[in-house]
């Protein structure tokens, strides 16, 4: 058996035999409101799309489409290597494509080589230096002024 309904002209919901509020509007075209709330708020002349429990927002905004929406398809990013001022892209690709030991080595040579040359530079000067000031700096001890002291 099939029940006839009408629809809520302000919601869109169903409104079942003997629920609702049937109304003819001046122009003269008869209207269903599924209650007092909506029947009030047609009154008000309150669009059913700001509503959020309305069908009209839901359609808006977009939602319960899941079922009927298809995957959607991404782009994917691609990297894009560049030379670099001081270097070629062939010499970086070489540079990325070597081993981590070989860099290691590499790092440890120059940090000697730095080492050997600082250590000639200083016998060069043959001034050794000292790590503190040669004299101790007399500290602020008070007195009358803007830096502390008593003052009357």
């Amino acid at each position: 058996m099939v029940i006839a309904t009408e629809l809520c002209a302000v919601s869109e919901y169903r409104i079942y035999p003997g629920h609702g509020i049937y109304t003819i509007r001046r122009d003269g075209k008869p209207i269903w409101v599924g209650g007092s709330k909506t029947f009030s708020l047609m009154l008000q002349r309150k669009k059913p799309a700001k509503l959020r429990w309305t069908q009209a927002w839901r359609r808006l905004a977009k939602k319960g489409l899941a079922e009927t929406t298809t995957k959607k398809r991404h782009r994917r990013t691609t990297k894009v290597a560049r030379a670099v001022v001081g270097l070629s892209l062939e010499e970086i690709r070489k540079k990325a494509a070597q081993k981590p030991e070989f860099r290691t080595a590499q790092r440890q040579t120059a940090l000697k080589e730095a080492k050997a040359r600082k250590q000639a530079t200083k016998k060069k000067s043959g001034a050794s230096y000292q790590k503190g000031p040669a004299y101790k700096a007399q500290k602020h001890m008070g007195g009358k002024g803007s830096r502390g002291g008593s003052q009357r």
